[in-house]
């Protein structure tokens, strides 16, 4: 690793080489893993480069891959798993220089990696159409790292997640040697080699995305005595083909104090559905509610305006924006990443919930999965030690719910990524070097590894 050439060649590009900045630019929210705290937290990188352009970025690429130095891509460091954290050092490639909207289609939008969803949404509404699927960091993460690093969220109650054919239409790839005849569209089933791969196949320079039409969405909370009554509400709602909703999130009752402002619209001791409805649908969500014995206690489009921009929306109630409303109260919680699959969701649900109590407090998210209604857990954890931690995923997997474990930084031991021999052939065409985030693909260096358990995206080879 040769940084003083590499410094001397990129001069005249934006540099950021101030240590206290480059470590800064060297984190995502790993912390919300003790497990990652204690691992990454003396993880930083040598310098920081922000292209403005492609010619910036395949220069800067150029000449990483002459003087041996590694390369991390940073979107906008959301991510929660250290993906973007560079364990080998040398350069963070910071992609927020690259946040163009390029072109607006019926059904389609292009934008450059480092744009951010909620800026993409505004220039897309004018038109009549947004995005189909988003973190809830919807309003600071970057296009780019939601591809290389996310999975789904908002929307994918509707529309799957981005494992799932037609929820990317195209990316466009840089090679590490930087040059522009190394330049790669893939399409169709070829995405999943640089789609959740943390960056590590190459870098991503466009996206083009499948858009929907928009909608003035309903935020909706409601209240049920019991857990189950809530999450059998939810997988109803999740199933009614005729409902068009955004998003359903079910949270128990030690869950609701960590939702401050929206203290009023909350009964003491009752579970709470958490609900994003299209205006012609709430009438019916709030019928199927009454029906499962639960009660409406908030929709957003009857409160008053001023009050309303109190509030976070929904979205920030749910997915990983739960655990950090739960962190900001208290530091010793974390989460696990949870698959209740069918048959019986309630059943797995209320099993688990039985046996780990107020230590796991239950969060779902539904979304549409392979077709059918699936559920998401985010449990939050009351974090005592690694060994218990460990137990509490075994107490889940012995009882046939699967986890994606966020307190693991590779893509293997993740469990959503399986690096088979199609990922590994198309790595060693794009970089290889291996100086795309060294240390994040075990099979890299270990081409047999096998993480022996189930991977949430399908292998490329299937």
């Amino acid at each position: 690793m040769d940084l003083a050439a590499l410094k001397s060649d990129l001069k005249e590009l934006p540099l950021e080489v101030n240590p206290r900045i480059v470590q800064q630019k060297s984190r995502d929210f790993y912390w919300y893993s003790p497990v990652l705290k204690r691992q990454l937290d003396s993880v930083t990188a040598d310098i920081v480069a922000t292209p403005r352009d492609l010619d910036e970025l395949l220069f800067i690429l150029g000449s990483c891959w002459r003087n041996e130095v590694p390369v991390t891509v940073r979107g906008a460091g959301t991510g929660n798993y250290g993906q973007a954290m560079p364990l080998a050092g040398g350069l963070i490639l910071d992609m927020s220089g690259m946040n163009r909207v390029l072109s607006i289609e019926p059904g389609r939008v292009v934008a450059e990696p480092g744009a951010i969803l909620a800026d993409i949404d505004a220039a897309t509404r004018a038109s009549g159409q947004e995005l189909r699927l988003s973190p809830s960091t919807y309003h600071t993460a970057s296009i780019g790292g939601f591809v290389a690093g996310g999975s789904g969220g908002v929307g994918s109650i509707r529309w799957g997640g981005l494992r799932d054919p037609g929820n990317i239409i195209r990316l466009r790839l840089a090679a590490m040697d930087g040059t522009v005849g190394s330049l790669i569209d893939l399409t169709g089933p070829d995405i999943a080699k640089a789609s959740h791969a943390y960056g590590t196949t190459g870098v991503i320079t466009e996206v083009e995305m499948p858009l929907a039409p928009a909608y003035d969405w309903v935020d909706m909370i409601a209240s049920f005595a019991s857990l189950e009554a809530a999450v059998k509400c939810g997988e109803a709602l999740a199933a009614a083909d005729g409902l068009l909703l955004k998003n359903v999130a079910v949270m128990d009752a030690a869950v609701t104090p960590y939702f401050k402002r929206h203290a009023p619209y909350l009964k003491a001791g009752e579970a709470v559905l958490v609900v994003m409805a299209a205006p012609f649908a709430v009438t019916d969500v709030a019928y199927a509610v009454a029906h499962a014995g639960g009660a409406v206690t908030f929709r957003s489009d009857t409160v008053d305006a001023a009050l309303l921009k109190t509030l976070p929306a929904a979205f920030e109630l749910c997915w990983n924006h739960t655990t950090l409303r739960a962190l900001r109260v208290d530091p010793a919680i974390t989460y696990l990443q949870v698959l209740y699959p069918q048959p019986d969701i309630a059943a797995k649900v209320m099993k688990i919930a039985g046996l780990l109590g107020d230590e796991a407090p239950t969060h779902l998210e539904f979304v549409r999965f392979d077709g059918a209604v699936g559920c998401f857990g985010l449990p939050l954890v009351r974090y005592t030690s690694e060994a218990r931690l460990d137990e509490i995923v075994a107490i889940h997997e012995e009882h046939g719910c699967p986890i994606f474990n966020p307190h693991r930084y590779t893509l293997e031991e993740g469990g959503m990524k399986q690096t088979d021999a199609v990922q590994l052939s198309f790595k060693r065409r794009a970089d290889p070097k291996g100086l795309l985030n060294p240390g994040k693909m075990i099979a890299w260096d270990q081409p047999d590894f096998d993480y022996g358990k189930p991977y949430l995206f399908p292998s490329l080879m299937a």
